[in-house]
């Protein structure tokens, strides 16, 4: 018996649909998190195709389904810090001047290891008389440029790769203080608003900041929304104000609004 030859239509049905699964991969990567009618407006297709994509993709182990649209699957290793630093840099330094615009002048600060808190510094430079404990070399680089500052480092081991100082000398060495703002990076949000990491070592030192501040700011681009790392650092609902340049996922926001931690999203320039 002569089968029939595959249907032209079906192996371009399949061709577009791997390509969609390619795009909407790239723009996890991108956006950390994306929902089901932002997929259907972008590719022109159904909520329900794009139900069945990522269903698709959840089962190869590409990504994590959610209610209403999926995020990063996991993972255990953070982009190279060059990389980083080149990522969002114009997000980054919408938050960072909003963050900075937030303290005060005759402030004392912690400021942790990433590529968002260094541009914070960049923008704290004109202040005056600041004390700031950092446990990150760049960001002491760059703030030891204004002689009206205090800047005091942490003990610890210095991780090569980024100018970051973990270990347990860093910890002991935040716990002797206490001071009005901590301001933090981290690598990604659950949306359960849970605050992840990739290093634990670096993590013990972003908890001794939260727990020695009277006030916490964290600082995180929207990429980081949905995406994951194997750290648990603690709740966004510790934190007293979040500043991104995009509006969280609503899942996040719904933990966001019911710890009542104040929410600052930074406009586009000329807004």
């Amino acid at each position: 018996m002569t089968q029939s030859p595959p249907s032209p239509h079906g192996a371009a049905d399949g061709a577009a649909t791997r390509d969609r699964h390619q795009r909407i991969l790239r723009l996890i990567r991108q956006r950390g998190f994306v929902t089901v009618n932002f997929l259907a407006k972008e590719f022109g297709v159904t909520p329900q195709t794009v139900r069945r994509d990522i269903n698709a993709l959840s089962r190869a182990g590409k990504v994590i389904r959610y209610r209403g649209g999926a995020g990063a699957a996991p993972s255990t290793e953070n982009v190279a810090y060059s990389q980083r630093k080149i990522l969002c840099q114009e997000e980054k330094r919408r938050i960072a001047r909003m963050v900075a615009q937030a303290i005060p002048d005759n402030a004392s600060l912690f400021i942790n290891i990433g590529t968002t808190t260094e541009e914070i510094a960049k923008f704290l430079v004109n202040h005056r008389r600041l004390r700031i404990i950092t446990n990150n070399l760049h960001v002491a680089s760059i703030l030891s440029a204004n002689e009206d500052f205090e800047v005091i480092v942490a003990g610890g081991m210095v991780r090569h790769r980024d100018g970051g100082i973990v270990g347990p000398m860093t910890i002991d060495f935040i716990e002797q203080f206490r001071v009005d703002y901590g301001i933090i990076g981290i690598s990604g949000i659950d949306l359960d608003g849970t605050l992840l990491d990739f290093d634990y070592r670096e993590v013990r030192a972003a908890r001794a900041i939260i727990d020695n501040s009277r006030t916490t700011f964290l600082a995180a681009d929207h990429t980081k929304f949905g995406r994951n790392a194997m750290v648990r650092l603690g709740s966004i609902a510790e934190i007293d104000a979040f500043f991104t340049d995009q509006p969280p996922p609503a899942p996040l926001m719904d933990v966001l609004q019911t710890a009542q931690v104040e929410l600052h999203v930074a406009s586009q320039e000329g807004d």
